[in-house]
């Protein structure tokens, strides 16, 4: 038996003895002596309540019963018995309290019904009250009282669990929208050049090889950037469980991409047939990463759209480092949105949703020159750094 364990049943061993005590050592004590001494001992039973609930309320209701039933009893002492009577049971009440908010229903309803039984035939057999119904009336009051008390405190905690619960589960949903996005932006862009470029290298394949040979090499390096991408993703995700590491994998242990890489995220478009013009202001500084990841994705996306349904040749990116926000904006001068277009597919919503997890303010929209434009502004920390010249 473990030390916890010796302790509860020690407990329950001494209440036996104070009880005894009580009844037996002390006889000439008035009946409030004898409530008060059955109550403060109860406490003993604390132990045995945690293992075994209908045990200590068993070991309560002897207890009670025996200080009631050997209770001085003469006429002169009657208010001094009647509150004996009710300080001896309070404690097995509370000891009925604790089982209904911690048992299961079937164990609290045969709790409440035993207890209810030996108090019922107590108060008739040996009451020394004048009126047998209002202590009868008392006595469920005290115990309805407690298994209130007891219900309140079930339900409260069954409503926090609940609480963690649905928390919990809205952390999951969250954290798998936040994984969604992340594999939509990055694969569904590197996944589009790739596209051209295999289309272009089809098409140039015999007649002009140096060229398709250029077009596969970017074919080669869009991949190996999307694969360590993937795996970076898929770190991040087993880093949930302690037991797993990635050591040895610089790949996959690789920063997650931020504003900084606009330039090879330009020159990967480039290779893609849309040549793209990277302008900075403002004072260029540090960002966190959320907000780092977060725009490079913006523009990442706003880039494959332009690739993919712009019908253009060249686009513009300006990044404003303001000193409350950060403002991103990309430009073309396509076709605008078609019926289907970029308005009507995910990654409009992925960056709205980035967005909008930012407090920041998105739009996107037709130009009416003719294009597309995609605008983010993104509430920012105290600006930190040295300015830097505009690009």
């Amino acid at each position: 038996m473990t030390r916890t364990k010796i302790t509860a049943w020690a407990g329950g061993a001494v209440y036996l003895l104070a009880v005894g005590l009580l009844v037996g050592g002390a006889p000439r004590a008035s009946g409030t002596v004898h409530g008060f001494g059955a109550l403060l001992a109860a406490s003993l039973l604390v132990g045995v309540l945690r293992r075994a609930p209908l045990l200590a309320l068993s070991m309560a209701l002897f207890g009670s019963t025996a200080v009631v039933v050997g209770s001085p009893g003469s006429r002169a002492s009657l208010s001094a018995a009647y509150q004996g009577e009710f300080l001896s049971y309070l404690a097995v009440d509370l000891v009925l309290g604790a089982i209904v908010a911690t048992c299961a229903r079937r164990a609290s309803i045969v709790a409440v019904a035993g207890s209810l039984l030996v108090q019922l035939l107590v108060i008739g057999g040996f009451s020394r009250s004048d009126d047998l119904t209002v202590d009868a009336v008392i006595a469920l009051l005290a115990m309805a009282t407690a298994c209130t008390g007891g219900l309140l405190s079930r339900e409260r905690r069954e409503h926090a669990v609940a609480l963690r619960s649905q928390e919990t589960a809205e952390a999951v949903i969250a954290e798998r929208l936040r994984i969604a996005r992340e594999l939509h932006d990055m694969v569904a862009h590197s996944i589009g050049i790739i596209a051209i470029q295999a289309g272009a290298a089809g098409q140039v394949i015999r007649t002009r090889p140096t060229e398709a040979g250029e077009a596969l090499r970017a074919i080669e390096v869009t991949s190996r950037e999307t694969l360590s991408g993937l795996r970076r993703t898929l770190v991040a995700l087993r880093q949930a469980d302690p037991g797993t590491t990635a050591s040895g994998n610089p790949a996959a242990l690789a920063p997650s991409p931020g504003l900084a890489d606009l330039d090879r995220l330009a020159a990967a478009t480039a290779d893609a047939g849309v040549r793209v013009e990277v302008r900075r202001s403002g004072e260029e500084r540090t960002l966190p990463a959320d907000i780092d990841l977060s725009a490079f994705r913006i523009v990442q996306e706003a880039l494959t759209n332009v690739v993919r349904h712009a019908g253009t040749g060249r686009c513009r990116v300006l990044v404003d480092y303001g000193n409350e926000e950060l403002s991103v904006e990309v430009v073309d001068d396509g076709h605008g949105a078609t019926e289907d277009g970029p308005a009507h597919g995910f990654g409009l919503v992925g960056m709205r949703e980035r967005v909008a997890l930012l407090n920041g303010d998105f739009t996107a929209g037709t130009r009416p020159e003719g294009g597309f434009r995609v605008t983010a502004r993104l509430p920012l920390p105290a600006p930190v750094g040295a300015p830097v010249e505009a690009r």
